[in-house]
């Protein structure tokens, strides 16, 4: 049976072009082909595709708006995205959003059956650069998984010695205000409600 596909893409004739390719191959049946994302979450409702390509920049609404819509729904549909650079911070937050890899358009004509079959296998079709970027923002998560700010991390730290909000201000060359504030943001990013509470985690927890 063939494998029902969505296409996401404002450029007509790339649009026609990848539909042209899927065509020839028997294994693969476009179900729909769309220059805009308006309407994805009724779209993959209604055609139930196997997989989608969904080009990131897309007018009106953006295909890293449509994958989080998508995603709300269906969990596991395999979702290449299509873009033009392989570099730039969008591929970074269309993975995050849910996309299952991404395919550069001038490796289209080359790379797109390997890239759909890869996905389908349970992989994740990306460029050395990408991996990198989605890597460095693992580890940054590991390292910091309440994303403290470094001044946050500071004044958590200096809390954390016993230092009073009158320490901490003359510390960091601070007001007094501008010190609650920052302890109000980390007690909301701990999850935590007083003083001992904040400073027991964080010494638990090795956040200081």
């Amino acid at each position: 049976m063939a494998l029902a596909v969505l296409i996401y893409e404002d450029n007509a004739l790339l649009r026609e072009s990848v539909e042209s390719m899927l065509k020839m191959d028997d294994s693969f049946e476009v179900c729909g082909s769309f220059d805009n994302v308006l309407q994805v979450a009724e779209q993959v409702r209604h055609h139930e595709p196997g997989l989608i390509l969904m080009d990131i920049d897309m007018p009106g609404r953006s295909g890293i708006e449509a994958v989080s819509e998508v995603r709300a729904f269906d969990a596991s549909l395999p979702i290449i995205m299509l873009t033009v650079f392989d570099d730039n911070a969008h591929v970074l937050d269309a993975i995050r959003a849910g996309a299952s890899g991404y395919l550069l358009k001038k490796h289209i004509s080359s790379r797109l059956f390997d890239s759909i079959n890869e996905v389908l296998e349970g992989g994740a079709p990306m460029s050395p650069s990408v991996a990198r970027m989605v890597i460095g923002s693992m580890q940054q998560l590991s390292d910091n998984p309440y994303q403290l700010t470094p001044r946050e991390k500071e004044v958590l730290t200096s809390l954390s010695k016993g230092n009073s909000y009158k320490l901490i201000a003359s510390e960091f060359d601070i007001s007094i205000d501008t010190v609650r504030a920052h302890i109000k943001k980390i007690y909301e990013k701990l999850h935590v409600h007083s003083q001992t509470e904040a400073v027991s985690k964080a010494i638990n927890e090795k956040l200081v």
